[in-house]
């Protein structure tokens, strides 16, 4: 119903505007028709007989005295106040016929009156027939009327969708319609959230788990803590990467609380009007204050509680005084007792000191990526509704997506059903999933190369990477070597870390950069250096960024354990000065250290390569038959030439002869 009548008023409004724009244009034109009451029959008849009747025309005002002094004219009718006159003669030029002429009357001619008199001859004047001034009241009160009257009908409407439950009618006096809703909160509050999930939907993150279990245990048995003396925390800070399960956490105490619970985002209380985001901010809090205790949740708040001052300008702009508003509210005079606020963040660094203080946030939990047994309880969360066949190891899988987020992991396993069904085929094979992982980290597949000497070279390309990181103890082992080409890649080399690495020595730093220079070094010693092609391009970006960070931020060089890189960072950020910090003569041995480390990585790769050339032709042939070849036949075919250095505790995602740990579906 609201959007017949919108659409009726709209209808009006456009008529509105469409009858003045006809009446201010068509005017003049009606009011010279009116000028003789008779006009349109003297134009018919001079259309249809003009051997019976003249024609009516126009006359200057002399031939008109001159008509009047020969006695010619019989009638005068004077219309538009006297500027103007219609005269009916009849001229024995034209045979005695009838004529009404048009004539124009000069402001000057004052005795024409009196030639008409003394002539004896009948004149009249009329009264104009003009309705402009009806149409002026109707254009000047009824189109206001209409935009009053459209205006009142989206604010009753926007009053019934946003602030009906907040009291009062609609309109402008009436209630808070939406403008004057601006500052109010958005979001309600909501006894029994319906999220579907609770904490046995959340694994791979049993410390943080933990923490909110029992808050929850706080808020539903509080006396097990108050016995103690013990408080309920005010605030729950969670940091992490994009994709942990942050969001999943707070979703998961919804549904677990049993307490009022309100959703935000920190971008929610910006807006552009000034006073808006403080004025929601404490309209939240007034709510929570009234359905205490109570859980407020309030997603990427790094939106609004960025660090004061570091604008450019420092300033005092608007998500500073939010961000006061939400320092007060929290923990200021009157406190927040009963309220548990949680935030989500994954820039911890650029949050204000004063939000991150113990009685605002007495709590910060971090979420990091999950260990190999977290990967493995999230993928068996995820494979519930799954079914999969047997040669799917989630310990393989697991040991595979290193770095990966659960966010990711369960993409994965997405990836690999949408694969199964295009396949048509009734369950998820370990094919699905390892092409899954392959288009998850370097997306889809294209074709591949024909028979050529690019061919080739990618193959020697891809040989030479794999043969160097096998042939080096500290680098991780090969998981499959393809020609297959993905994204930008012509060709691809995969290695699975062993175990994950929170810390990583010089010696696997060194060996990543031997193996990712082995490409390179293999078109050097195959077609020689000035048959060397740009397929190295990304390899020699990433080494040289690695052998800086050794320099600069590890203190692995013999520039010495100091760290270069903090102080750019925080010049980036606003809070270290404008000046460079490092003097031209230390930026020159960081250089040369530099050039020295993937010097040196460069020459061992090359080292690698000549010794075992016959291997690298031979898998090199192997490679462009199959155009894939597996971590374990690539190690096989290796041994026959030169002893393998010792990958402990790997297991390769293709061996399927130990597999214990199965999908249960």
């Amino acid at each position: 119903m609201i959007k017949i009548l919108r659409n009726l008023v709209i209808g009006l409004i456009t008529a509105m505007f469409g009858f003045l724009f006809w009446n201010s244009y068509f005017n003049a034109s009606k009011i010279e028709l009116s000028f003789a009451p008779n006009a349109e029959q003297i134009t018919t008849q001079a259309t249809d007989s003009r051997k019976d009747t003249a024609t009516s025309s126009k006359m200057t005002y002399g031939h008109f005295l001159e008509y009047l002094d020969m006695g010619w004219v019989k009638k005068v009718d004077f219309y538009d106040n006297g500027r103007t006159a219609v005269i009916q003669a009849s001229s024995p030029e034209l045979g005695n016929r009838p004529q009404q002429i048009r004539v124009e009357i000069p402001a000057g001619a004052s005795q024409l009156i009196t030639k008409l008199r003394d002539a004896q001859i009948d004149f009249d004047s009329h009264a104009d027939q003009n309705n402009n001034a009806v149409f002026g009241i109707l254009g000047n009160l009824l189109l206001p009327a209409t935009l009053v009257g459209f205006l009142l009908l989206l604010f009753r409407r926007q009053n019934r969708r946003n602030g009906g439950e907040s009291g009062g009618g609609g309109g402008f006096g009436g209630g808070p319609g939406q403008m004057m809703n601006i500052g109010k909160s958005k979001n309600e509050f909501v006894m029994d959230v319906q999220t579907g999930i609770g904490f046995d939907d959340v694994a791979g993150i049993e410390e943080a788990k933990e923490e909110f279990e029992e808050v929850v245990t706080f808020l539903k048995t509080p006396e097990k803590f108050t016995v103690v003396g013990a408080k309920i925390p005010r605030g729950v800070l969670l940091v992490g990467p994009p994709g942990t399960g942050k969001t999943l956490l707070a979703k998961a105490i919804a549904g677990e609380a049993g307490v009022p619970f309100v959703s935000i985002s920190g971008s929610e209380f910006v807006e552009m009007f000034v006073g808006v985001g403080a004025s929601r901010v404490r309209d939240l809090f007034k709510k929570a204050k009234s359905n205490a205790p109570c859980i407020v949740f309030i997603d990427e708040i790094d939106a609004v509680g960025r660090q004061r001052g570091a604008g450019v300008g420092g300033g005092n702009d608007e998500r500073e005084q939010t961000l006061n508003q939400l320092l007060t509210e929290m923990d200021g005079f009157e406190g927040n007792t009963g309220i548990i606020v949680i935030a989500a963040t994954n820039r911890v660094d650029i949050l204000d000191s004063a939000l991150l203080r113990p009685g605002r946030f007495d709590r910060q939990i971090t979420v990091n990526l999950p260990d190999l047994e977290g990967r493995m309880s999230i993928l068996k969360v995820h494979a519930r509704n799954k079914n999969f066949a047997d040669d799917v190891s989630i310990k393989n899988l697991a040991q595979r997506t290193v770095g990966f987020a659960g966010a990711d992991l369960a993409n994965v396993l997405n990836e690999a059903a949408i694969l199964a069904a295009r396949g048509k085929k009734e369950k998820i094979g370990a094919t699905e999933v390892s092409t899954a992982i392959d288009r998850i980290i370097t997306g889809l597949e294209g074709t591949c190369l024909r028979d050529s000497r690019s061919k080739r070279l990618v193959a020697y390309h891809e040989i030479g990477h794999a043969l160097t990181g096998t042939l080096l103890k500290n680098h991780d082992p090969v998981e499959k070597v393809t020609l297959v080409p993905r994204g930008q890649a012509a060709g691809l080399t995969w290695f699975t870390p062993v175990e994950d690495q929170g810390l990583i020595s010089r010696g696997q730093i060194l060996a990543r950069m031997i193996g990712t220079l082995g490409g390179r070094a293999a078109e050097e010693v195959i077609f020689g250096s000035t048959e060397v092609t740009t397929g190295a391009s990304s390899d020699i970006m990433q080494v040289t960024g690695m052998a800086r960070q050794m320099v600069t931020r590890y203190g692995m060089s013999k520039v010495g354990p100091m760290a270069f890189e903090v102080q750019q960072q925080q010049q980036m950020m606003g809070q270290g000065s404008s000046a460079s910090g490092i003097a031209p003569e230390t930026a020159a041995k960081i250089d040369q250290e530099v050039q020295n480390i993937v010097t040196y990585c460069h020459n061992e790769a090359r080292d690698l390569i000549n010794k075992n050339r016959a291997a690298v032709d031979r898998l090199t042939d192997e490679l462009l038959l199959k155009e894939t070849i597996s971590g374990i036949e690539f190690r096989e075919i290796l041994a026959e030439y030169t002893a393998i250095p010792e990958k402990t505790d790997y297991v390769s995602y293709f061996d399927r002869e130990d597999e214990t740990v199965k999908v249960i579906a």
